[in-house]
């Protein structure tokens, strides 16, 4: 740098520094001032030196192609960019890399950290003092310049692409587009088929580019395609997607007092970082402000306004006009428009509200038609009504989420933090909270489930689920393990625990929220991605999860939802090579087919939550109010649609003819009715095959000696209604003692009091409760 001004330099003395710590560019800083602390200077540099000398060092890591970005702490020398190094940390590049990205991931919390440690080396006299190499040094000049900003398209894709996102989001590559100069951010390599869109010319390029609903596809002359999702044209940022579109003008937004009282602190927090007045027409970028001022912008605006903004509010609003809009639009708790999905909804009023959901196959983020063009009812067991038809998934459409799914393991997912997939997750739970009377009704509707205990249990537990695996997302870690070293070698032995990649998902319909979440979120949490086929006779739910997982902010191909009937998409899931592991709930004999599939294609990983009959035992000093109270809410609880019921109970013989008068009475005070009355206690059951299955269950008890106390068919109206039913007499070898019914059936035996001890030894033995 130039001799400094005597009077600055006369004030930076009296501070009496040992060590000056600089940001960058030591160039610029006078020698006088370099060489005078005790200990001189130390610089952070955003490159591995001597590699990409110069102000725009990471830009220009990203503009090669680099495999690996990082920093150098050097000691500070007329040079540029010269000086010994002191310590050097690196990072890979990933596919989607930017600016932003890297310093976010790494350049600034590790250079924090490093600069911290390098501070304390220098303290203790360890700083190490290593010239730099001659071998691979490079400098390149500022990528201020607009002549280093245009897009070169006769280049190849991949170093089209790597221009593009090393000056994405400053200064940003620009290129002309149908006569007019565009600037071009966020871009991706484009793996997927060819959209549909409106036509645009791009400079030199023969193929027009496609404008259309994920941003702009360029087709490169070598035939690589590039997406592009945000646009900046005359100072204005855009969604890609809407370029063309007239109807992209701000919208006029009316402010409360309270949002009024945020503009001059926002004003002020602009003028401070700009050093200038600020109007409303004042563009944040031409007027100087570079990506480190958006971190401060958002910073300052959480300190000082209790708003979380995102970068991209910044750079998508970068007028002061609009940034205010955001801004208030963010206060009152608006998402970003762009995590939506289309679909033709299935819209119908019910339960005083509007309900809205989709009706076809949800694979790669997108909602589609079967391959096969085959379709399933949705029955309302409530009354018999069709609601609606949906998409009915094939193998064919396996294959296509499989895809989906594998490619979104090997690509966004891996490479978000697991912190970051923790947020997404913690974003599903507070949208299914925010959805938590929608859902419940549907939930209802579509599975017979009482509405209020739908919103306790099966809405109100997978959000409860989503939250806790959201917290595991950053917590899976191994162990290091002692072992005796091969001396005189020195040896580490660790584990370390990976996603599986590509999961089967197949639950069952007594639950169908719930058990997506139980599922689903504990396999997002460790990393992996999902095909999931939900039971094909309440699959609705799932879908309207399918379309919520958009808005928190899954990538495409994360999460794959096909209803579709067992015989064909199950079995597909089960048999398919690309998939891993197979999580299943539902019926033994399914369970056997799924084990054995499994086996046979991959040898994939298979959990199985299947078939049980779980009893109660009742002994003549419980409280027999109690017991009655208990023993019906084990048997009857949602229709006695549990894999847990305590579907047969064991009742000591002193007190049995008590115990069972006193169900007997509460039984008939039990309100069966339409599920969506607040008053029901007990709804239909889910479909009209299983209310056929619970008939012939009682059929056959009675018909193998089982004496039949209370309801046991099917009530005289429409819906798949059946009464809760108790049986007694019921022995060990009859078909009600050994299988489960799934359904409001009471199976109880009476003991003598001879076998209290052996059941007593049982309850110490097994802690059944």
């Amino acid at each position: 740098g130039e001799n400094a001004l005597p009077e600055i330099l006369a004030q930076y003395k009296q501070v009496d520094a040992e060590l000056n710590v600089l940001p960058f560019c030591s160039q610029f800083i006078p020698m006088e001032v370099i060489e005078h602390p005790k200990h001189k200077s130390i610089c952070y540099h955003p490159s591995i030196l001597p590699k990409h000398r110069g102000v725009s060092a990471i830009n220009w890591t990203l503009i090669n192609g680099d495999k690996e970005a990082g920093f150098s702490i050097f000691w500070a020398d007329d040079g540029l960019d010269t000086g010994p190094i002191l310590s050097q940390k690196s990072c890979p590049v990933l596919p989607d890399d930017t600016v932003d990205s890297l310093y976010n991931r790494f350049l600034y919390p590790e250079g924090i950290k490093s600069m911290a440690e390098a501070v304390d080396m220098v303290a203790n006299g360890t700083a190490p003092v290593i010239p730099q190499s001659t071998e691979g040094s490079s400098f390149e000049p500022s990528v201020r310049k607009k002549t280093l900003q245009k897009v070169d398209w006769s280049k190849s894709g991949v170093d089209i692409q790597n221009f593009i996102r090393g000056l994405d989001s400053s200064p940003g590559a620009w290129t002309i587009i149908d006569g007019t100069e565009v600037k071009l951010y966020k871009s991706s390599i484009w793996k997927n088929e060819l959209p549909t869109g409106d036509q645009v010319t791009v400079d030199t390029l023969q193929i027009p580019a496609i404008v259309h609903d994920k941003g702009l596809l360029i087709s490169c002359n070598d035939g690589l395609k590039i997406n592009i999702e945000r646009l900046s044209v005359d100072g204005k940022m855009m969604a890609a997607s809407n370029y063309g579109n007239a109807d992209t003008v701000q919208e006029t937004i009316d402010y409360t007092d309270q949002e009024k009282a945020y503009i001059p602190v926002v004003e002020s927090i602009w003028k401070n970082i700009l050093n200038m007045e600020i109007g409303k027409d004042t563009h944040f970028f031409q007027s100087g402000a570079g990506s480190m001022d958006v971190v401060r912008l958002i910073e300052e605006i959480k300190d000082k306004l209790k708003l979380t903004l995102k970068n991209d509010d910044v750079y998508m609003s970068p007028v002061f006009s609009d940034f205010c809009n955001i801004l208030v639009k963010r206060s009152r708790g608006s998402t970003d428009d762009n995590n939506r999905v289309e679909y033709d909804p299935v819209v119908i009023e019910v339960n005083n509200m509007k309900l809205q959901f989709a009706k076809q196959l949800f694979i790669n983020g997108q909602f589609v038609d079967s391959e096969s063009g085959k379709t399933l009812e949705c029955i309302n067991p409530a009354n018999e009504s069709i609601i609606c038809s949906i998409q009915c998934a094939s193998e064919a459409d396996v294959d296509q989420a499989v895809i989906a799914a594998s490619k979104a393991f090997e690509g966004e997912w891996s490479e978000m933090s697991p912190r970051d997939r923790g947020a997404v997750m913690y974003k599903i739970a507070d949208l299914l909270d925010k959805n938590r009377e929608e859902l419940a009704t549907i939930e209802s509707i579509d599975s017979g489930a009482v509405y209020t205990l739908a919103l306790k249990t099966h809405i109100g537990m997978s959000i409860d689920v989503w939250k806790y695996f959201a917290g595991w997302a950053d917590k899976i870690h191994g162990q290091t393990i002692p072992i005796s070293h091969a001396r005189p070698n020195r040896n580490l032995t660790f584990t370390k625990k990976e996603p599986f990649g590509v999961c089967g998902i197949i639950t069952p319909w007594n639950y169908p929220l719930m058990m997506l979440s139980w599922k689903m979120a504990a396999c997002l949490a460790a990393g992996n991605t999902v095909v999931m086929k939900p039971t094909e006779v309440s699959p609705l739910t799932a879908l309207k999860f399918a379309e919520l997982s958009v808005e928190a902010g899954f990538p495409a191909g994360v999460i794959n939802i096909l209803p579709g009937l067992g015989i064909e998409a199950g079995r597909a899931i089960a048999e398919h090579p690309d998939i891993r592991k197979v999580g299943f709930t539902g019926s033994t004999a399914t369970g056997h087919a799924i084990m054995k599939a499994s086996a046979e294609s991959n040898l994939k990983k298979v959990s199985l939550e299947l078939g049980g009959k779980s009893p109660l035992i009742i002994l003549d000093d419980c409280d027999l109010d109690k017991s009655v109270r208990m023993s019906m809410g084990g048997v009857f609880f949602n229709k006695g649609e549990n894999c847990i019921a305590a579907g047969r109970v064991f009742v000591e013989s002193s007190i049995h003819d008590k115990f069972i008068d006193k169900v007997v009475e509460e039984v008939k005070k039990i309100k069966i009715g339409n599920p969506l009355e607040r008053d029901t206690h007990h709804g239909p059951q889910n479909h009209k095959a299983h209310l056929e299955k619970l008939i012939n269950y009682c059929n056959k008890a009675k018909n193998e000696g089982a004496e039949l106390k209370i309801g046991g068919k099917r009530l005289d109206r429409p819906g798949y209604y059946f009464e809760p039913t108790v049986f007694t007499g019921v022995e060990d070898h009859m078909f009600i003692a050994q299988e489960e019914s799934f359904g409001p059936i009471m199976a109880v035996t009476k003991f003598s009091s001879r076998y209290k001890h052996t059941f007593c030894v049982l309850i110490e033995q097994y802690i059944i409760l």
